[in-house]
């Protein structure tokens, strides 16, 4: 949560927010240096690069914004948990598994 927020525009100088858009975009693209298809090392281009694109990014950040940055952090997952939610969205999982199973039923 804490690298989520570091590309927040809040006192985050130029240089650690875009290589934290660059992450994101690298991480959520369909394009890899290495292809997951190739069996080991497509997967471990993102296994390797990844945390170690974290780290760089971790240690470029200021230490009294990243120590402000992980105390939100640490608050926003102190949250309450909504069980209301959670059960409806298993429930949809499940009304979705049964009606898939039906369809190949037949």
């Amino acid at each position: 949560m804490t690298r989520i927020r570091c590309g927040l525009p809040h006192g985050t100088a130029a240089p650690p927010r875009g290589f934290t858009l660059l992450v994101a975009a690298y991480a959520l693209s369909p394009i890899d240096l290495i292809p997951d298809v190739i069996p080991v090392l497509g997967l471990l281009d993102e296994a390797i690069l990844l945390p170690l694109a974290m780290w760089v990014l971790i240690r470029a950040m200021p230490a009294p914004l990243l120590a402000e940055l992980r105390a939100q952090a640490e608050m926003a997952s102190a949250r309450p948990i909504s069980r209301t939610g959670a059960a409806l969205v298993i429930g949809v999982w499940i009304a979705g598994a049964v009606l898939l199973i039906g369809w190949l039923w037949r």
